[in-house]
């Protein structure tokens, strides 16, 4: 049988771990959010970059491109001067710079090419990042939705946890009340806790046997020697042994039968 004073605070405990609970979850959430927005952080940021690397390559192209032009028109001027030429070395010399300008020209030729193609491998790059990118915003969404439903859904059930923990502190004796609040800012969790098989269920330390007696008989409050949690008995109710002639209780063992 529960001890009939600490019935109360354990009904109040109930509410307490509830709100703990929900409070912990509730204050979980922005980091559960941010876990889920993390793959669709790390695409985007990649998406950024891979697009400005096609900007890169695109200017990088037509830097090139400019440079052919400027070369082009370079070796043009060069081949109008071939009329002015009057001997066979000067010609030859002609020949030999025309013959290096084709080849430069033909490297300026290469270098846009590579440009194209690297343009293209980082667009087609940056159009998967795209598809991916837009896959995992309505997975986040989804997974926001279901998070916010969540919190609304917790905050409504600890308002009204709060109003029922209200009403359930206003029947408690004030003294009463007030070692349970000691208790629970001093231990930040539960302040009573069960004896069950000689244990005590907040803290997995044996329980001296007189005090589990003790627990046992009496409406008085007792306290664990290790965790100073307020302890209740929750099995069946101890057994008053008769009324011997002679003999009172106190002469009795703990554990003893007459």
């Amino acid at each position: 049988m529960l001890n009939q004073k600490l019935s109360p605070l354990i009904e109040l405990q109930k509410l307490d771990l509830r709100i703990m609970e929900i409070n912990e979850t509730r204050r979980k959430i922005p980091e559960r959010l941010h876990i889920a927005e993390s793959p669709l952080q790390e695409a985007t940021q990649l998406l950024n970059e891979t697009k400005a690397a096609v900007d890169g390559a695109a200017k990088e192209r037509r830097a090139h491109e400019k440079d052919l032009e400027a070369h082009e028109a370079h070796t043009e001027k060069m081949k109008s001067h071939a009329a002015n030429l009057k001997t066979n070395k000067e010609y030859q010399a002609h020949l030999f710079e025309l013959e290096l300008a084709n080849k430069k020209r033909g490297e300026f030729e290469e270098k846009i090419l590579l440009s194209m193609d690297k343009t293209d491998q980082l667009q087609k790059t940056a159009n998967e990042l795209q598809d991916k990118k837009n896959a995992l915003e309505k997975v986040f969404a989804q997974e926001k939705r279901v998070l916010d439903a969540q919190d609304k859904e917790l905050a409504t059930e600890l308002a009204q946890l709060e109003g029922h923990y209200r009403e359930a502190s206003a029947k408690i004796e004030k003294g009463l009340l007030d070692r349970y609040n000691q208790v629970k800012a001093s231990r930040k969790d539960q302040p009573l806790a069960a004896v069950r098989d000689g244990i005590c269920a907040g803290c997995r330390l044996q329980i001296p046997p007189q005090l589990i007696a003790q627990v046992k008989r009496s409406n008085d409050l007792h306290v664990c020697p290790y965790c100073r949690r307020m302890l209740y008995w929750e099995g069946e109710p101890a057994v008053e042994a008769p009324s011997v002639p002679g003999v009172k209780p106190s002469d009795l063992e703990v554990g003893e039968s007459v």
